[in-house]
């Protein structure tokens, strides 16, 4: 036993074992990024009776999270490339760490709300470094486990985020989500820097900051006047001067992308119609899944008055799906073309959505409410195109234009998502609002609008202190009506992205390298669109 002890490791395993460590570090962080998106949502009814916050402040919680997220993933991306993906990855992290620390012995909501959005910033460089880490470490099967093994560990963290979030704050309070995430964070820390190996790309051009700053000023304007309009009203001189802003930045961000010689987001892209069909995708499953996972939490708690450990029980019928169909669907994609697939699995997630709507108003009896069926479908649903999209993001362009194109998807991921879940969030408010009576004289239109934006955030009894002339059940009859009304349209919303998906993505599949053919275009080696 002595001798096999003081035998020195070869360098083919030491090199084996480093790289273990790195991928279980990126998992690690993988794991935290759902969760700090779900816990979030599930938290915010706990951290608005605590703080005091205002509706709108309650709303930011999830919407500045996303928003950050999804506004700073590819200038994370290029920072990776040219400062080090190491390097990016450990800071996004470390920074995590300390926005959770920070985020649990917050006093006020509105600084919530601020460290929601550094701590999106900071998922952002977690993200981008860890996945452009792996690439470095891994090859050929190796690295598609590797990938197979971090898709699957964020399905664990979106399938289980809401009920461990509620376990930690019937335990711990709504701190508990935040420290809980502080200490994985750390651990994924120490075990990166030992693990992790540091990579650049040699050719990288740095940062498009004209860019990269127009087009975060463009998504946080808009998203600013979406979530401010139900409070202040649409006509309201802050909400149309930032929606203004937004597409003056949107058309300044087109026409520097358009001249930059090495641009953050290659437009040329957008002429391939397979491309344009995959940027869809995670349109749609924002649409049907993502928006649920902040709703659905938001009304079993703050509208229901069911348990945090309730909510997270129950939405994991949302989510569970997200383990297995995923694999399924890659595994039915060698017999099945994608579009088909993925257009199925909308059509399937749209009809969840009709179901689930019929349900909205049915008696309640604890976990097992007549919900959970159309949700399971839903979740399965927007599996089967969620477990197929990266790769078709990358399989549907030239094959040297794959890594901006992951890019660009990525960030029309993220980045939906938070615009997504702005735009609902105001559709269920002006819904609520023609469903309560018009009473003149008892409810002043500010204190209306206050109460229905509370009422949305989750916050029941903010909204009856409101406008106690309405009381609780006209309150809870128009937040439900209003509620399978969304769903209903979020349902139309689904099906005509489905009918474009198949519309996009139809044609022959392939099994090997990109073929320019099935773009439309000539099948040379070096086409170009």
């Amino acid at each position: 036993m002595s001798i096999m002890a003081s035998r020195p490791v070869p360098r083919d395993d030491a090199s084996w074992r480093r790289r273990r460590l790195g991928l279980f570090s990126v998992c690690l962080a993988a794991l935290l990024l759902p969760i700090c998106f779900s816990g979030g949502a599930v938290a915010t009814p706990a951290i608005g009776a605590a703080l005091h916050g205002s509706a709108l402040e309650m709303r930011w919680i999830t919407s500045a999270f996303m928003l950050a997220f999804g506004g700073c993933l590819m200038a994370a991306g290029a920072c990776a490339d040219a400062f080090g993906r190491k390097r990016i990855f450990l800071l996004g992290v470390g920074c995590l760490l300390l926005t959770s620390l920070a985020l649990a012995f917050s006093r006020s909501a509105l600084a919530v709300d601020w460290l929601r959005a550094l701590q999106g910033v900071s998922a952002a460089a977690t993200l981008a470094g860890g996945g452009a880490s792996l690439a470095q470490d891994f090859d050929g099967h190796a690295r598609a486990r590797a990938y197979g093994l971090l898709g699957t560990t964020f399905g664990v963290g979106l399938a289980f985020g809401p009920l461990l979030a509620g376990l930690l704050i019937v335990r711990f309070g709504w701190q508990g989500v935040f420290a809980a995430t502080a200490v994985v964070a750390a651990l994924a820390l120490v075990i990166g820097t030992r693990g992790m190996r540091e990579s650049r790309d040699p050719a990288a051009t740095g940062l498009d900051w004209p860019g990269t700053l127009s087009f975060t000023g463009a998504l946080a304007s808009f998203t600013y006047g979406v979530i401010q309009a139900p409070a202040l009203g649409a006509t309201a001189p802050e909400v149309i001067g930032a929606l203004a802003f937004a597409v003056v930045l949107a058309v300044a961000f087109v026409a520097i992308e358009r001249r930059v010689a090495h641009p953050m987001l290659d437009l040329t892209l957008f002429r391939y119609v397979r491309f344009i069909g995959v940027q869809l995708l995670p349109v749609a499953t924002s649409c049907c899944y993502i928006v649920l996972l902040v709703l659905l939490p938001l009304r079993f708690i703050g509208v229901h008055g069911d348990s945090e450990v309730t909510a997270g029980l129950r939405m994991t019928a949302l989510s569970l799906p997200m383990l297995v169909v995923p694999f399924v669907a890659t595994q039915l994609a060698r017999r099945i073309p994608s579009g088909v697939l993925c257009s199925t699995g909308l059509v399937l997630a749209a009809a969840g959505l009709a179901w689930l709507a019929r349900t909205v108003g049915a008696p309640d009896t604890g976990v097992l409410c007549p919900a959970l069926w159309p949700m399971l479908l839903i979740g399965a649903g927007s599996a089967m195109p969620w477990g197929l999209m990266d790769g078709l993001s990358v399989s549907v362009v030239p094959t040297d234009r794959a890594g901006m194109a992951m890019g660009i998807f990525n960030t029309t991921r993220v980045a939906s998502e938070g615009v997504m879940l702005a735009l609902v969030g105001a559709v269920l408010i002006a819904l609520i609002g023609a469903q309560l009576p018009d009473m003149p004289g008892a409810v002043a239109p500010d204190v209306a609008r206050e109460a229905v934006n509370r009422l949305v955030a989750g916050d029941m009894h903010g909204a009856m202190a409101r406008a106690p002339a309405w009381g609780e059940a006209a309150l809870r009859s128009a937040y439900e009506h209003a509620f399978a009304t969304l769903l209903d349209r979020l349902a139309i919303v689904t099906l005509l992205c489905a009918i474009v998906v198949f519309a996009c993505l139809s044609g022959k599949t392939r099994s090997g390298a990109t073929d320019t053919a099935d773009l439309g275009e000539p099948s040379t080696d070096t086409a170009t669109p």
